[in-house]
């Protein structure tokens, strides 16, 4: 399957990369019919120009007047290949690190899924590979998730393949590396089928030059996910929930969320226990908001906990905030005892906050314990043990 075969070119943002650029270009040309290959020159100052002279007749070369970032570099190679009619553009580093041989991985992947943003998964946990990009990946792909509700591995590869038609109707106002994380979850949201293919990568010292601000650049891409969150919890989260309930059932999804029949029982309670613990843990009105993007990062049943948390309803509440000041007694001395509901009130609140603290986070804690062993017991003892399948295919 070769680039033709996809309508595909190749963009190659590149900025003061002189010591790799010329080898990414010819490895490049090795998969190219003639001139699919875009090179935006982002302002260098090094010897990259004159280096792009020597492949002139075989690439199309854009040039930005001043240096403006990786981002404007993309969306610039993008208007030109939508202009030039291609419907999907290959995206590739010029630092060395992504290899032109995985292009027709590519675009092999591009043919089983048309249509499909194609994003290059990076072993980050291969030798060499700095621990701030590792750490920011983790990172990236977290409020991914919380954006989308997809999981990807890698939300921070530069080696992608984007189908352009969504990009006509996509709006992109970000211009440094924080584009690339803008047009993939806006790519999401418009329904663009995301499919993660494994590539090698290489981090060479010696050659490889990145132009990564950790601090401003992070500050950029925290910002940019801080309004995505904003309007996830606002408009997208609700339309996905409502589109999902929609062709489901709201019933539908409960139970199936709730039994999940695949899921172990350890995960279940542990799940339940979770919920019980943020129920009681005296943060009244941020449980659930603390609470819920935990159970979806450590991938809890999310009905379960729900359910679990609902342990602090209204007419629960006195019970719990009187038992927290009770437990808080065997440990802190120094407070008031309180001996009946009367003596709970606004002002026996504020006195005594510091003994119902650490009394509803130590029951908190128990109450998470407890609801665990007992779910745990309760589910060892009626749901049936699933049937195990042993090396030569037959049931156990």
């Amino acid at each position: 399957m070769t680039l033709k075969d996809i309508h595909c070119c190749i963009i190659v943002p590149t900025y003061n990369n002189s010591k790799t650029i010329r080898n990414v270009i010819a490895e490049v040309l090795r998969y190219s019919d003639g001139q699919d290959v875009i090179i935006v020159n982002d302002g260098s100052t090094d010897e990259t120009e004159r280096i792009l002279a020597e492949f002139a007749s075989r690439i199309i070369i854009l040039n930005n007047a001043r240096n403006s970032g990786k981002g404007y570099s993309l969306r610039k190679g993008f208007r030109e290949a939508i202009r030039l009619g291609y419907a999907n553009a290959i995206s590739i580093d010029s630092d060395g690190q992504h290899l032109p041989s995985d292009i027709p991985l590519f675009t092999e992947a591009a043919s089983q899924h048309p249509g499909a943003l194609i994003m290059g998964s990076r072993d980050m946990e291969q030798e060499g590979v700095p621990g701030k990009s590792s750490f920011g990946n983790k990172f990236s792909n977290f409020w991914y998730k919380v954006e989308t509700g997809l999981t990807l591995p890698d939300t921070q590869t530069g080696y992608r393949l984007y189908p352009l038609e969504p990009l006509r109707e996509i709006r992109l106002f970000t211009t440094r590396f924080e584009t690339e994380i803008e047009v993939i979850v806006k790519m999401a949201w418009q329904n663009v089928p995301v499919v993660p293919i494994h590539i090698h990568v290489i981090y060479d010292k010696k050659e490889r030059v990145t132009h990564f601000r950790p601090f401003i650049d992070f500050t950029r891409i925290s910002i940019l996910n801080t309004w995505f969150v904003i309007l996830t919890l606002l408009y997208y989260l609700p339309k996905r929930i409502f589109i999902r309930v929609k062709k489901k059932g709201l019933w539908n999804i409960i139970r199936h969320e709730a039994v999940k029949p695949e899921e172990s029982n350890l995960s279940k309670a542990r799940s339940v226990g979770f919920g019980f613990f943020m129920g009681i843990f005296p943060v009244w009105g941020f449980q659930l908001l603390i609470g819920i993007p935990l159970a979806v990062y450590f991938k809890m049943n999310k009905v379960l906990f729900l359910a679990a948390a609902h342990i602090s309803i209204p007419p629960v509440i006195p019970f719990i905030i009187f038992g927290s000041y009770k437990f808080g007694g065997l440990f802190y001395k120094n407070g008031t005892q309180l001996n009946s509901f009367r003596n709970l009130t606004p002002e026996s609140v504020h006195v005594n906050f510091l003994q119902y603290f650490i009394g509803g986070a130590l029951l908190a804690v128990v109450a998470g314990i407890l609801g665990f062993l007992i779910t745990y017991l309760l589910l060892s003892v009626t749901r049936k043990k699933e049937k195990t399948v042993d090396f030569t295919g037959f049931n156990k």
